[in-house]
């Protein structure tokens, strides 16, 4: 067995505890700075928003607020398909990694080795004239150049990789609401411009039926050229509508594939009646008046900005440990023998014990140079905290501004559409009776299509406002995994 001399390997151990119980971590102590933007928005809620959500506080999930089953499932394959989550998952794991690189440095790292060697000395060498050959065996354990961490030096890099893996995590969560936002907003457009194409082709085949009848009428006598002319200009501006969307709606569904990752099946896409049905895709974030602009405290970019703060301190923990002396142990504990047979046996015992101290005394001016370098660098962080809530807020106030007026906005259009069918259907009778003139009918047709087309617009406005305002108060889950 191994016989090892317990008096020194007790005194190290007593040493090593005073040493611990010395510990003085230098790093600064954290303060969150103070929000540079305004305690609260003032708000006013719609009038619908009690019948279309919770009256309780902004919803925390997406699911809570995006209802409809198609666009879910659509996002569903985003979240497990996106290569770009994938890249910030993966970036998690790779810091998560790191993290436990840095803080398996505070502690000792054990090894065993075992060893052989054989030596011979020729009879020339040899003081006795006569030739040999000697072996020895070495078995040990031992600790190698192991930093005790007087001044928290290495516990101030651990927390900073800690941090780290915090301020990835957190970006993640922040490309997961993105991703979320981007696919359902891309889902909602794509339906809006299926509308558009649909009202292009309604307005296309109007137009064809009324130059036929043109044609016929100028073929009898009754209608002058010009009105002829008119009304086919009018159905080739129709035709190149119906050729722009098109073209605009495989766009879209190519740009929604891309954020979803993969192909959607056509029971995934947007009905044409999504944006006038009156059950909407995404339902009213409530907000009460007078909002606290706290809020944003917890969306997920400011809560990695806020992260990457920590991290500074403990880095300028660690910058600051350096001016003072670093102490490391190395030691062993073991058996030697000159035969394999002996090399437990009693009396094979042997140890060493090699502590050692640094003391910076001139480097150039390195250690000061890094620690300013900490120091700019957490003064820089600091600002960039500040504009990520400056710009939180922004978004917030530009979302409610849009959401005020909206609904009055498309009261007032859909007044319009109703207004330009009318104003259509009496045009179209009093030229049919010989009292008006085509041209009022062209324009009739005119300002019903553009009027159809605003409506779809503001239709289209108001559900990404919804998503918008969701994504820019940080919707989402806010748990955090512990690193393993």
């Amino acid at each position: 067995m191994m016989n090892t001399p317990p008096l020194p390997l007790k005194h190290t151990a007593i040493l090593a505890c005073l040493l611990l119980s010395a510990c003085v971590n230098l790093a600064p102590t954290y303060e969150r700075p103070q929000a540079p933007v305004a305690a609260s928005w003032q708000t006013t809620s719609q009038a619908g928003d009690a019948k279309l959500a919770a009256k309780e506080a902004p919803a925390r999930d997406w699911e809570e607020i995006l209802v409809d089953p198609r666009l879910r499932e659509v996002i569903r394959l985003s979240l497990a398909e996106n290569r770009d989550l994938r890249v910030a998952i993966a970036n998690v794991d790779k810091a998560r990694a790191a993290y436990r690189v840095t803080h398996a440095a505070e502690l000792p790292t054990l090894n065993a080795s075992a060893s052989e060697s054989r030596e011979h000395t020729s009879n020339r060498a040899s003081s006795s004239g006569v030739g040999s050959t000697s072996s020895s065996w070495k078995a040990q354990l031992g600790v190698s150049s192991f930093e005790i961490d007087l001044f928290d030096r290495l516990a101030n890099l651990s927390e900073a990789g800690l941090q780290s893996y915090f301020q990835l995590a957190e970006t993640q969560r922040s490309v997961r609401l993105s991703l979320v936002a981007q696919t359902a907003i891309a889902w909602l457009t794509l339906a809006a411009d299926q509308q558009q194409l649909q009202l292009a082709r309604n307005t296309l085949e109007s137009r064809e039926r009324t130059l036929s009848v043109t044609d016929q009428a100028r073929a009898l006598g009754g209608l002058a050229a010009a009105d002829v002319a008119t009304a086919r200009g009018s159905r080739d501006s129709a035709r190149a509508s119906v050729a722009s969307y098109s073209s605009v709606v495989e766009q879209d569904r190519n740009a929604l594939e891309l954020l979803v990752g993969k192909k959607l099946p056509d029971a995934l896409l947007p009905p044409l009646d999504l944006l006038g049905s009156e059950k909407p895709a995404a339902l009213l974030v409530d907000i009460p008046s007078d909002l606290d602009s706290s809020i944003l405290l917890n969306r997920p970019d400011v809560l990695a900005a806020e992260h990457t703060l920590i991290a500074d301190n403990a880095n300028i923990g660690a910058a600051r440990a350096a001016f003072f002396p670093k102490i490391t142990l190395t030691a062993s504990g073991g058996s030697t023998s000159r035969s394999l047979d002996d090399l437990f046996a009693s009396g094979s015992g042997a140890w060493s014990f090699a502590p050692s101290i640094t003391l910076p005394i001139f480097d150039g001016g390195a250690n000061r140079a890094t620690l300013d370098s900490r120091k700019a660098q957490q003064t820089a962080d600091i600002a960039t905290y500040e504009k990520t809530i400056q710009t939180a807020f922004s978004e917030v106030a530009n979302a409610l501004a849009v959401r005020k007026n909206l609904s009055e906005q498309i009261d007032a259009v859909r007044g319009v559409v109703a207004a330009g069918t009318q104003s259509l259907a009496f045009a179209t009778a009093s030229y049919k009776e010989g009292r008006g003139t085509y041209l009022a009918v062209l324009d009739a047709q005119r300002t019903l299509y553009t009027a159809q087309q605003s409506l779809i617009t503001l239709q289209l406005s108001e559900q990404n406002n919804r998503i918008t305002l969701f994504k820019a108060l940080g919707g989402g889950t806010t748990e955090k995994t512990a690193p393993r």
